[in-house]
This record gives C-alpha cells, sequence and structure tokens, in this order.
C-alpha cells in the first residue's frame, strides 16, 4: 500500500480570509472581486447558493447584489498572501513533506504516520482555531485521488472536512459520482476525445489500458489512468521550482492617455518585479514591455504591442530595469489611444550567484546590491511605497480601483482592529 497523501484545500479562500477579521460577514453571502473591481473570482457558500456565478461582471450586477444583501470586497492580496503563509507554516510544523501547490492548496506527505485521518483532524481543528481558515482534507495513496477525495469531502457533510480514500470500494464510490471535468486536469476539450472514443467517466478511465490511453492521448493522460488506481506516478516536489519568469502588470482605474502615465505605470511594475526578484535571489538578463487598448471597447481605437529589451548583463537593480522598461515603452508606443492595461515581463531568470559578466559590462555590485536590500527591508518594515523611484510618480491616478477594499490586518499597524 503506497503511503497516504492529503490534499489540504482553504474552502472559499479569500472570501474566508475576509470574515477572519469582520465577523459581520459570516453567515452573509460574501463575493470577492477582481483586480480593478471587474468581476467575482471567489464566492462564499451562500452567494453560490443564490446563483451568483464565478466571472460575473461587477458592473453588470451590482444592483442585483445589493438587492440581495451580498457583500462585496476588492481583492486584497496582502492579506490573503499573509494569511495562506499561516495556513502552511502550520501544516509544515505537522508534517516533514510538504508542497505548496498553490496559494490555498498543499500536498501533505503522511509517510510513517499510524493515524493519517486523526492527524488531519487535528490539523483542521488547529489552522481554524489559530488562524479562522476552514479548510477541507482529501486523503488517499495518490495526487489525483486525494483531489477526488478533497472534492467529496466539501461535499460530503458528514465527513466533517475530512475523508480518506485509502481502500478501492471507497475510491470507486467517489468516482461514481463524478463527471470526467471533475477530474485533476480534464478539460472540456479532452473530455469531447474520450467521450468519442467510449470513455464516458472517471471509472471508465480508471478501468481503461494505460497504454492505449496514451497511445490515444498522451503519458500525461496515462498517469492519470494509473494514479487513479492507487498507482503513484506524480511525485512530490522537492522544494520550489526556479521560476523562469516574471510578470507585473495591471489594469487601470480609467484609461491611461498621455505617455508620462504609463511611464509610471510601468516603472511602478518594473519596480515591483524587481523586488520580486530579488526575494528569490534571482536576476534576468531581458524584459519585455506591452502595452494594450480596452477590446471590449468596440467605440475605441484599439492597439496592442510589446517590445522586448535585452540587458548587457542580467540584474535585479531596480535602477537598471526602469531604464531598460522605459526604453521598451518608448519603442511601442503610440499617441492618440486610450490604453487599458500595461506591464512588464522579466525573462530567463537565473541565480544572481551565476551572473557572467559581460567585456564592458559588470553586474550589480556589492554596494548596489546593499542598497536595493536596504529599499527592500524600508518597504517591508514600513509598508509598500514607503521608499520608491521618483520615476514611478507619486499621485498615480492611474492605479486600479479598488474601491470596496478590506484593511491589511496582519500586515500594516493602521489595519490592527480596533476593540
Amino acid at each position: 500500500m503506497p503511503a497516504p497523501i492529503a490534499l489540504v484545500d482553504c474552502n472559499n479562500f479569500y472570501a474566508s480570509c475576509e470574515r477572519v477579521f469582520q465577523p459581520q460577514l459570516r453567515l452573509r453571502p460574501v463575493v470577492v472581486l477582481s483586480n480593478n473591481d471587474g468581476c467575482v473570482i471567489a464566492r462564499s457558500n451562500e452567494a453560490k447558493a443564490l446563483g451568483i456565478e464565478m466571472g460575473a461582471p461587477w458592473h453588470l450586477n451590482r444592483d442585483k447584489f445589493a438587492k440581495e444583501g451580498v457583500i462585496v470586497r476588492s481583492s486584497n492580496y496582502t492579506l490573503y498572501g499573509d494569511m495562506s503563509g499561516r495556513v502552511m507554516q502550520i501544516l509544515a510544523d505537522l508534517a516533514p513533506e510538504l508542497e505548496i501547490y498553490s496559494i490555498d492548496e498543499a500536498f501533505v506527505g503522511l509517510a510513517g504516520f499510524t493515524d493519517p485521518e486523526h492527524l488531519m483532524r487535528q490539523a483542521r481543528a488547529q489552522i481554524l482555531q489559530w488562524t479562522g481558515i476552514p479548510v477541507s482534507v482529501g486523503i488517499a495513496p495518490t495526487k489525483t485521488l486525494a483531489k477526488i477525495a478533497n472534492r467529496t469531502a466539501k461535499k460530503t457533510p458528514e465527513s466533517l472536512g475530512v475523508l480518506s480514500l485509502m481502500d478501492e470500494p471507497a475510491q470507486t464510490a467517489a468516482l461514481a459520482s463524478l463527471q470526467l471535468t471533475d477530474l485533476w486536469g480534464v478539460s472540456s476539450r479532452i473530455e469531447k476525445r474520450l467521450l468519442a472514443i467510449g470513455v464516458k467517466s472517471p471509472l471508465a478511465l480508471r478501468d481503461a489500458d494505460p497504454k492505449w490511453i496514451r497511445g490515444h492521448f498522451s503519458v500525461v493522460l496515462e498517469r492519470m489512468v494509473l494514479e487513479l488506481r492507487g498507482v503513484p506516478c506524480i511525485a512530490f516536489e522537492d522544494g520550489t521550482p526556479d521560476r523562469k519568469s516574471i510578470m507585473a502588470s495591471r489594469s487601470f482605474g480609467r484609461p491611461v492617455e498621455t505617455h508620462a502615465e504609463m511611464q509610471e505605470a510601468v516603472a511602478t511594475y518594473i519596480s515591483r518585479a524587481a523586488e520580486k526578484l530579488r526575494r528569490q535571489d534571482l536576476v534576468t538578463p531581458a524584459l519585455q514591455v506591452f502595452v494594450n487598448t480596452n477590446r471590449f471597447r468596440a467605440e475605441d481605437a484599439q492597439y496592442y504591442a510589446q517590445h522586448t529589451v535585452h540587458l548587457p548583463v542580467a540584474t535585479a537593480d531596480t535602477s537598471r530595469l526602469i531604464r531598460a522598461a522605459l526604453h521598451g515603452l518608448d519603442c511601442i508606443w503610440k499617441d492618440g489611444f486610450r490604453y487599458k492595461k500595461a506591464g512588464v515581463v522579466c525573462l530567463d531568470l537565473s541565480p544572481s550567484a551565476k551572473v557572467q559578466a559581460g567585456l564592458f559590462h559588470a553586474p550589480d555590485t556589492p554596494e548596489r546590491q546593499t542598497l536595493m536590500a536596504s529599499l527592500d527591508c524600508l518597504n517591508q518594515r514600513y509598508g509598500r511605497g514607503t521608499v520608491v523611484f521618483a520615476a514611478s510618480g507619486i499621485q498615480k491616478a492611474w492605479s486600479l480601483r479598488s474601491e470596496q477594499k478590506s484593511s491589511a490586518f496582519t500586515t500594516s499597524w493602521e489595519g490592527l482592529l480596533t476593540v
């Protein structure tokens, strides 16, 4: 019998984070909006019961939400990231093998534990007590079955949030209640192809010949068949793999029409990307700048462009990156358009210790590295934007809308609750 694997998934994570420090939201329908208050990206169970769909546009549903008493919050990623870190730390202290899969999901290796289900019930209670975040836990011999166990636990009240699928009868019962698109990684396109060859359910997929599936699809789907049979094929990731790119991009709160404002936006975005680079001890030898108008406004002239700037030597120095990004912007800027969005992408990332100097260009000097570290330390201690480069601007009238944003309850002195 393979060692048990648990998938811990925070329930309605963004909405749950909002409720932790705002108890008046509990038992109320709550939705969280995307950047710039665009559309719904998270819903509480009460909001789901009202039939509110993921991706519902806020501007089209404003009156409906008000009529039905729906509480609306702008996305607060600083809060969500901090709460995620607290949940993951509890899991890391409970089990030696942890793979953080996303901001609200993690796989936990349970090899060596005599009663994995009891352990995860304890973990669930501890996470709720220490952070206020409710979680569901699925336990199974493979990651794919753990995903199914977690999904079933959420929809089975009698499981009390924890469900084990370590035996075949339990796995068969869980698979019988699912559709093909409920499986991890099976899209509607793959479902159509499976139906066309007679594989009409998850149980049928499990019982199919793995080699035959590989011949018609890929090795990825073959591994899924084996995982559905309880044969582990997807290993735990040892640490976080190095990122190959970092993007910083936002929609504007209002259309940007001047070159000066666009320069402020691009400088702000590349500054954030540079901070992420230094946090992960990475550098970039090239970056891409892009701008685009609002394709949903047919009455506006449309324009999209991007430009890649290659640096003489890889760097994480904000001043160097701002200079390069603004040069890239100058190459694609055109007057007369109402721009909706801009962004930068740092490409081909590599560890800072492996920077190759050029014949006429040196890597970031120790003095510049110390300066950047001091900049990051000040902004971390006193809040983002405490110390910035002048190119990023001051007023930033173009910045995205967050009219319903809650406080940064856990990362800012000003955001602390007053009792």
